[in-house]
């Protein structure tokens, strides 16, 4: 795949309207409210991983519907004070796998809460949650981008970015994170989460590290993409042709352009100008109606990888300098 999107300098002002439901707003106070009527009930149990530097617990909270959600909790052992925390949202297909692969964020300094996605975590890394609002009993392997989507009451992404605010909420329960100093971050479909969850949680969410962020701009994506997972709003549509509109209406209410419009962390987002799975046009919708202060890394000969360990390196150094002697008093 060679480049196939718009050009960069086009890119770099391209700003589609807004296809926003009108109770959009109205839609995510009355969904956030009726989570909250259930105790968070947040539950850090240690475990041994036999990581020496980091302490490990394994996390279960209250998400959408009452249903328990899993997630770790790992923090530098060696540490003075309340620590900033990540809150990482994982890609497509995968679940919260195990502490000794996610050893970046503590290792940099930062309390790093990892939360499992409901009903996936059957492709590339296990995850423990199902979505048990389908009637499933355990992660499967995918689709989810069609599951419920002809109505926003039922559609699947509603449970997972209440379940991501819900997992904010449990950052800040816990001792030995500072509140006021909370991020999200990340790839993909993590990416697309974690704008959700900037969007819904203006006011906690200080820092936001969306990597080629799937879940944006869905219309122009299943326009000029034929990849998966845009793949199955295409094939579900060519075969429910009566269905089109209703399908988009349905996903306006969870499009990383719409909360993007509503954040105001500081963010760094990264783009692979190549990426057939998450066009780039998708990612600067989302990029350009981003609300608060933002900056973003263009990777020109990158495809779904975006800037890989090199992104790396950049969110160490955003993360650092934003939070850069801001701590609570």
């Amino acid at each position: 795949m060679a480049f196939f999107d718009k050009p960069l300098h086009e890119l770099k002002t391209y700003k589609p309207n807004r296809q926003e439901p009108r109770d959009f707003d109205a839609f995510w106070r009355q969904t956030l409210a009726e989570a909250r009527q259930v105790p968070l009930a947040a539950m850090f149990k240690p475990v041994d991983f036999g990581l020496r530097t980091v302490e490990t617990f394994d996390l279960t909270f209250n998400g959408y519907g009452g249903q328990p959600i899993k997630g770790w909790l790992l923090l530098p052992r060696s540490r003075v004070g309340k620590l900033p925390c990540v809150v990482e949202y994982i890609g497509y297909g995968g679940g919260r796998d195990f502490p000794p692969e996610k050893l970046l964020w503590s290792a940099a300094g930062y309390a790093h809460l990892v939360m499992d996605t409901r009903g996936q975590g059957s492709v590339w890394a296990r995850g423990d949650t199902p979505d048990l609002d389908a009637g499933g009993s355990s992660p499967q392997f995918p689709g989810f981008m069609t599951r419920g989507v002809l109505d926003p009451k039922t559609y699947y992404y509603r449970r997972v970015f209440t379940d991501a605010v819900r997992a904010l909420e449990a950052a800040e329960a816990h001792p030995a994170v500072d509140a006021q100093r909370l991020a999200v971050a990340g790839v993909s479909q993590g990416g697309g989460i974690a704008l959700a969850a900037a969007g819904l949680a203006p006011r906690t969410v200080k820092v936001a590290l969306p990597d080629v962020p799937f879940l944006c701009h869905y219309r122009r994506a299943t326009e000029i993409t034929a990849a998966h997972p845009y793949e199955e709003i295409s094939r579900f549509c060519q075969t429910h042709r009566d269905k089109v509109e209703t399908v988009f209406q349905t996903l306006a209410y969870f499009d990383g352009v719409n909360f993007a419009a509503r954040a105001r962390a500081k963010a760094l987002f990264s783009v692979g100008l190549m990426d057939e799975i998450c066009p780039p046009s998708t990612v600067f919708a989302a990029y350009n109606h981003y609300a608060g202060p933002k900056d973003i890394r263009t990777w020109s000969y990158n495809h779904h990888d975006g800037g890989g360990g090199f992104q790396t390196v950049e969110k160490i150094r955003f993360l650092h300098e934003a939070f850069a002697g801001k701590k609570s008093k």
